[in-house]
């Protein structure tokens, strides 16, 4: 029971459930003292896992994925035993007509061994083959089996670097971004409810114990009301990296209203607004993707024109691969407008051994950002935003 339970915690956890360590110790002894009746058993995890009502629906789900009804199983089981009971009462049939010299020969004890069919795998064991990275997993081993191929290729799309991908491989990757980008928003608005909070105010709790004999009977927090910040987003869609681009757009449009103001901006040489509609990018303006790199000429329009997006609240993500085409970088508008916004991470869709190879000018960009962060491919993208964020 003790290693079940551990297995759906790590369930609740992949499907964004915050469970911590403490937690789930409660959690097993809190079974321990309570038993293993199915409606008890959910009540007891219920009790210990469950911080907010709106992840009771998928604490429920999971629960019933990870310990199904006993009586179903029984009645199944009972099925098979009838079934099974049958064959071995011709088997026993056979065995006595050997022994008057007629049927078939009876079978050696290590003959029937060998000949018996393997046993089922463990749902612990199936799960885990299940599991993919980033918390992309098939719950219910049972749909793990009956789609391999899914999971597979889940994985595969994952890992696979995006200068290898088709355009069959992006369309298939816009479906695990979205659940991605969901996960995504949850997860921030699960920190915004815990910031929110603030913390203990000492003074103020020892004050309130005096009606109590001197016992904190509730605590007093400090009042932190953090304000959201501001996102912009700005986009390389030429050449290999466009893939990228794609995707994760994607992956932060579900997050997008969590901000105070989102603004998603793609480039080659020019800036141009885009929003995200069916999973597609729609660009808002103009936009030459047969034009030749310049992100020197896109800072100069984002500082000459877009200056007023960029605040001490601002987060400013930039995706790209700093090739420049030889043509001035303009280094000195990035660190004009980091010194303008509160957090400036620059993500590269391209391995390590490739910065500042050929046209790549990122040696000159990189000591203004905040964080230079590695994602060939989307494991490492989703990765990287969330680290960003």
């Amino acid at each position: 029971m003790r290693s079940r339970i551990l297995a759906f915690v790590q369930a609740l956890r992949a499907d964004g459930v915050d469970v911590s360590v403490a937690e789930t110790m409660d959690a097993v002894r809190g079974v321990a003292a309570a038993g293993v009746e199915r409606e008890v058993l959910r009540e007891s995890l219920a009790a210990c896992l469950v911080k907010d009502e709106a992840d009771r629906p998928t604490f429920d789900r999971l629960f019933d994925a990870a310990f199904p009804l006993v009586g179903v199983e029984r009645r199944a089981g009972a099925r098979q035993r009838r079934a099974g009971g049958g064959v071995g009462a011709v088997a026993t049939a056979g065995g006595r007509g050997t022994a008057g010299g007629r049927g078939r020969p009876r079978e050696e004890p290590a003959e029937a061994e060998r000949r018996r069919p393997a046993p089922a795998r463990p749902p612990s064991a199936s799960r885990e083959t299940a599991r993919t990275p980033q918390g992309l997993e098939d719950r219910s081993p049972r749909d793990a089996a009956r789609r391999p191929g899914r999971v597979a290729r889940r994985l595969a799309l994952m890992r696979l670097p995006f200068d290898e991908f088709t355009a069959r491989d992006v369309q298939e990757a816009r479906d695990v971004v979205r659940e991605l980008g969901r996960r995504l928003r949850a997860r921030l608005s699960r920190r915004e409810r815990s910031m929110r909070r603030g913390r203990v105010d000492f003074r103020r709790t020892i004050r309130a114990s005096m009606s109590s004999g001197g016992v904190p009977a509730r605590p007093r927090f400090r009042a932190r009301r953090p304000a959201r910040p501001e996102l912009v987003a700005l986009c390389d869609l030429s050449g290999s990296v466009a893939a990228a681009s794609e995707l994760m757009l994607g992956l932060i449009a579900p997050a997008a209203d969590w901000f105070r103001r989102a603004h998603l901006f793609v480039y080659v040489d020019r800036l141009c607004a885009v929003s995200i509609e069916d999973g597609h990018v729609a660009p808002g303006g103009p936009l030459d993707l047969h034009a030749r790199s310049d992100f020197g000429r896109v800072l100069e329009e984002l500082w000459g024109g877009r200056r007023d997006l960029l605040g001490r609240s601002t987060l400013l993500l930039v995706l790209g691969d700093a090739r420049n085409n030889r043509r001035p970088p303009r280094a000195d508008l990035l660190r004009a407008v980091h010194d303008r916004v509160a957090r400036l991470v620059w993500l590269v869709p391209e391995p390590r051994a490739r910065w500042d190879t050929g046209d790549s000018v990122l040696s000159r960009y990189a000591p203004v950002c905040d964080a230079v962060l590695e994602c060939v491919d989307l494991a490492a993208l989703a990765a990287a935003v969330r680290q960003a964020l």
